[in-house]
């Protein structure tokens, strides 16, 4: 029997994970891959193995109430029937909130998982799960280490003053400050980029995460120095039903005049907006770049137009560009919104090999452009895999 490792990434709808042969380096490809989405209404996994075999697909009998902790249940259920061959020896999770207190993954224990408690108020859409998911598999496997991955910890390289709002003091010191996030899929980018930039790696980088969240971090020396995200998941970018950056007074209106209390508002800015909300059609992309409709049209002019807006102040950030790097679902298969925003950014020395990038190719960027452009597949789940081999099994 080998060693292995689970990751988990538990989400409010989701619950994503992948099994990893635990071994110098870690394996880029997991033994198995999976995911149950739908919890809240109609749960549904589906799994894989590293050959892209079907491992199961299917709808799961589960009542209408608990359903995301009953989710977890039959998962680990699942996976003790399919871990025929490995041992599991450590469970990496991906924790949204590490706050000011956590910059690196950690060991976990009662006592930190009782203080990444003391983080919901900072993230309570995510918090919650993630620990939830901890929980889950302290009780059905115990004595396998756990260890918490945060999503916020790679942007704490970022200066005091990036990370300020223009708050009363008395307020930032209650944590009310930029924290950014999707930091697990940047710092995979950053592990990555020497192979393909080489010493330019280190130079001045944005890195766009498009997907149905949306954000981008500008990087020096590999590290990052500024991100679009702030306090929570839903400033900065237009994203697939969030709106992104928007001026408070909307909501002080809304409330005002259209008697929405904070439980509306949160399911506006967070389900109801974005794509789907300007397209009234959908939240996703490929639907909407092979819809003739006008407004569908629109969307996609305003969620490129937002990406450039927020480039430009990135690369204000870091002093310049050296390179751009397109992640995520978007990111990595959306060739129109690359074209369009490079399009605007021609400005910047930016240029793009059409057919490369129709073709979705590593490297887009022109011969003649003076800005690297590249389309590189994050891996979160490997990330994660990795820090916790680091700490199960030094």
């Amino acid at each position: 029997m080998s060693n292995a490792l689970l990751t988990l990434n538990a989400g409010s709808s989701s619950i994503k994970f992948a099994l990893f042969a635990l071994a110098a380096p870690i394996p880029a490809q997991p033994e198995l891959v999976g995911q149950i989405d739908g919890i809240g209404a109609k749960p549904h996994l589906k799994a894989k193995d590293k050959n892209g075999r079907a491992l199961d697909d299917i709808d799961l009998p589960l009542a209408a109430s608990g359903q995301h902790h009953a989710a977890l249940d039959f998962l680990v259920d699942w996976l003790h029937g399919h871990e025929a061959g490995w041992q599991i020896v450590g469970v990496g999770h991906r924790v949204v909130h590490g706050a000011e207190r956590y910059a690196q993954p950690v060991l976990l224990d009662d006592a930190n998982i009782a203080e990444l408690r003391t983080f919901i108020p900072l993230a309570p859409l995510h918090q919650p799960h993630n620990l939830d998911g901890i929980v889950a598999l302290r009780d059905a496997m115990p004595g396998v280490p756990q260890v918490a991955c945060f999503d916020t910890a790679f942007h704490r390289t970022q200066p005091a003053l990036a990370q300020l709002f223009a708050l009363p003091r008395k307020i930032t010191a209650q944590g009310v400050r930029r924290y950014g996030f999707h930091g697990l899929s940047y710092e995979y980018v950053a592990d990555v980029l020497p192979q393909h930039l080489g010493a330019k790696a280190d130079g001045r980088v944005v890195v766009a995460h498009l997907g149905n969240g949306a954000s981008m971090c500008a990087m020096s020396g590999r590290k990052s120095r500024a991100t679009t995200m702030g306090f929570t998941a839903v400033e900065g970018l237009m994203m697939g039903t969030r709106t992104g950056s928007l001026d408070p007074g909307v909501l002080l209106y809304l409330m005002d005049y259209h008697g929405m209390d904070a439980k509306a508002l949160t399911h506006l800015l967070y389900k109801e907006s974005g794509l789907l909300g300007v397209s009234g059609l959908s939240q996703d992309m490929r639907e909407l770049l092979a819809s003739a409709k006008p407004e569908a049209r629109e969307a996609v002019d305003l969620f490129c137009y937002r990406i450039v807006r927020e480039i430009g102040s990135l690369a204000a950030a870091i002093g310049g560009l050296d390179a751009l790097v397109f992640t995520g679902g978007i990111g990595e298969h959306a060739a129109p919104v690359r074209s369009g925003v490079c399009a605007a950014l021609a400005w910047l020395g930016i240029g793009i090999d059409a057919a490369a990038n129709a073709a979705d190719a590593t490297r887009i960027s022109s011969a003649a452009s003076r800005v690297d452009v590249l389309v590189l597949p994050t891996n979160e789940e490997w990330m994660i895999a990795r820090h916790t081999a680091e700490l199960v099994a030094p």
